[in-house]
């Protein structure tokens, strides 16, 4: 049997958040914010969740338009819908 051709696009994911960099990212933007120790996790994982459904939102614009292809179109379309939706759902003054 001959080898396989195709190579594999897998690429070794962290398992730790970059807990660091946030840290460093939040005292340069804001000095006087007192964070809570498990505050900047909670950050992470809302970046986590916005990109994964900012990724399933692109994937339904591109199979709306029968492209195969998620393009940067698609990723600024839901963005937009995105974006629209979240200032809708703030309810605080």
């Amino acid at each position: 049997m001959a080898p396989s051709t195709t190579v594999s696009q897998r690429k070794k994911i962290k398992r730790k958040a970059p807990r660091g960099f946030l840290k460093r990212v939040f005292k340069r933007q804001k000095p006087h914010l007192r964070l809570e120790t498990s505050g900047d996790l909670l950050v992470h994982l809302n970046c986590l969740l916005f990109v994964q459904r900012l990724a399933e939102e692109s994937r339904m614009s591109a199979f709306e338009n029968k492209c195969g292809v998620i393009k940067k179109e698609h990723v600024q379309a839901a963005a937009k819908v995105d974006t629209r939706s979240t200032n809708m759902k703030k309810t605080w003054p």
